[in-house]
Parts: structure tokens; C-alpha cells; sequence
């Protein structure tokens, strides 16, 4: 049996102890919970021995998180974990389906606000109008695995930039580069700008009207339709224009990449976690890893 402590630190280096320790206090009673629910379903009733007789379980919560955070972070095998703990593979493969669930549900964390989560889109746009705070949008590309062939909608996750299947997670960070939310993830076929039309963003513009979000070039549609607030790089001069002219619209280009190069650097950020480089498992496990990353990296940042 390893020590859990010197296992988290030297193979899981996304967050400090005092992380993992508040990690532990926040997500232990609701698996506890969900365990009794299930005991209670698959009895039909109230238990009929005092709690805490009966078998032990093999991995206690501790062991439990800790092997889903460095299995997130390093793709480790199920197999290789529970050479690691001391149990069999399938202990180790629901372990981790558990505990990704309780991470994927705690979504994103609120800067300076401790205790508050973003759950939807319209609550990042909530916040960021009640808080002055300008939004930086952009989306990024997962390669999957490819749909069996004769399946339909196999077509939909063949990206048309990257020429690969992928899913494609949308992501909101702040001008600090802190991340605020993801969405449910979509097929990698689809528009940049359709999937965030597809998580209500027009919705959100018409309620907050002050809210501003730096987007690429791949938003122009959502800069058309939300002028002054969905803001995209200028236009480039049409040919034959005055040097200066020119000139002018490079350092507006260049001051427009510059404010939103932070939502780069969050996007960096989930991709330093060796699930989201490639993911070969099945791809409806893809979104509640995403989230659950996204939550984890939210905290770090919010609070360093």
C-alpha cells in the first residue's frame, strides 16, 4: 500500500495539499450518500445492522480521489492504479467513475468569492455584469475516437480545421486567464459560433447588456449580431489602402490578440492535464472529464 501523501505529491502536481484536503472535505458526505442510496435501493429498505457492521471497503474516499486526480493528470491505466493501492482493476474503474461525477457537478469556482460556482453560461454573464469584469470566449478541439462505421452522425465529429474526429469544448475565462465555465461539449463538425448560439449566448447578451466578450475571427457571426458586445479583431483594410491605415489596423489586431491571449492561456491550461491531449476511451465519459478538469483548474487559479 502506498503513501497517499507522497503519491499526490510526486504524481499529482496540479494542486497543493491544502487543495486535496479541502477536496476531501467537500466531496466525502456526498459520496457517502450516494453510497447509502445505493445500499438502500438494493435492500429495499432501512438497514437492518447498526451502521458500520459489514465488509469494509477496499479504498477508502481519500485513496479514492486521489487515484481519480492522478489518473486525470497522467492517464494512468485502471490497471496500474490498483497495482499502485493494492486492488483489483474493477475497484479502481468505479472508484473513478464516482469520483468524476462529484468533480464534473462542482463546475467552475467564483475569483474571491469562496464557496460561489458558475453552473450556466447566464451565470458567468450574471456575475461578469455585476462585477464590471470583461469576458474573454474561445473554443477548443479533443481528438476521439472514431464512430464505428455505419453509424449515423458519423460524419458530425470530423473536424473540418484539425481534419481528425474531435468534440469541441467551448470555455469562458476572465482577463486574468482564471476559467469561469465550459459547456456540455459538441461534436467537433460543428461551428465555433453555433455551439455557442446552442448554449443560449444570445440570451445572455440581451440580458447584460453591458457585458463585453473578445472573441476570434471564428465569431464574426456573434459580432454581427451583438455589436459592441461581441468584439472580434478588426477588419482588414481592403487592398490599395493608406499606409497608415495599414499600420493602424496591425497594432488594433495586435492589441485585440494581446487582451484576449488569456483565454489561451486557460485553454493551455486544461490541456497540461494528459486526458484532454487525446482521449481514446468512450466518448460520452469526455464532458464530465472536461468539467471536472475545468472545476479543478478553476480553483488553483482562483486562489494562487
Amino acid at each position: 500500500m502506498v503513501n497517499r501523501a507522497v503519491l499526490a505529491h510526486r504524481l499529482f502536481t496540479g494542486l497543493s495539499r491544502h487543495h486535496l484536503a479541502c477536496l476531501v472535505d467537500e466531496l466525502a458526505k456526498p459520496w457517502r450518500a450516494g453510497v447509502e442510496g445505493r445500499r438502500h435501493a438494493a435492500r429495499g429498505g432501512v438497514r437492518k445492522r447498526a451502521e458500520g457492521a459489514g465488509a469494509r471497503h477496499q479504498l477508502v474516499f481519500v485513496d479514492r480521489l486521489v487515484a481519480t486526480l492522478i489518473h486525470l493528470r497522467h492517464d494512468l491505466p485502471h490497471s496500474v492504479l490498483g497495482l499502485l493501492f493494492g486492488v483489483d482493476r474493477s475497484t479502481l474503474t468505479r472508484a473513478i467513475a464516482e469520483v468524476r461525477t462529484l468533480l464534473a457537478k462542482r463546475v467552475c469556482a467564483v475569483p474571491d468569492r469562496p464557496g460561489l460556482r458558475l453552473r450556466t453560461l447566464t451565470d458567468v454573464f450574471a456575475y461578469a455584469q455585476a462585477e464590471g469584469v470583461e469576458l474573454r470566449l474561445d473554443a477548443t478541439e479533443i481528438q476521439v475516437r472514431r464512430p464505428p462505421a455505419g453509424r449515423g452522425g458519423r460524419r458530425a465529429f470530423v473536424s473540418g480545421k484539425k481534419k481528425q474526429n474531435t468534440m469541441k469544448a467551448t470555455v469562458v475565462a476572465d482577463d486574468q486567464g482564471r476559467t469561469l465555465w465550459t459547456d456540455a461539449l459538441r461534436p467537433g463538425r460543428m461551428h465555433d459560433a453555433t455551439a455557442a448560439r446552442n448554449e443560449g449566448i444570445a440570451v445572455c447578451f440581451r440580458h447584460s447588456p453591458d457585458v463585453e466578450v473578445l472573441l476570434d475571427d471564428g465569431y464574426l457571426g456573434l459580432s454581427r449580431d451583438h455589436r459592441g458586445q461581441a468584439i472580434t479583431p478588426p477588419r482588414k483594410p481592403r487592398p490599395g489602402a493608406l499606409p497608415g491605415r495599414v499600420e493602424q489596423w496591425e497594432r488594433d489586431r495586435h492589441d485585440h490578440s494581446s487582451d484576449r491571449i488569456t483565454v489561451e492561456h486557460a485553454l493551455a491550461d486544461h490541456k497540461r492535464w494528459k486526458q484532454l491531449t487525446h482521449w481514446p476511451h468512450r466518448r460520452d465519459r469526455l464532458p464530465d472529464t472536461y468539467r471536472a478538469i475545468a472545476g479543478l483548474v478553476s480553483d488553483r487559479t482562483t486562489h494562487s
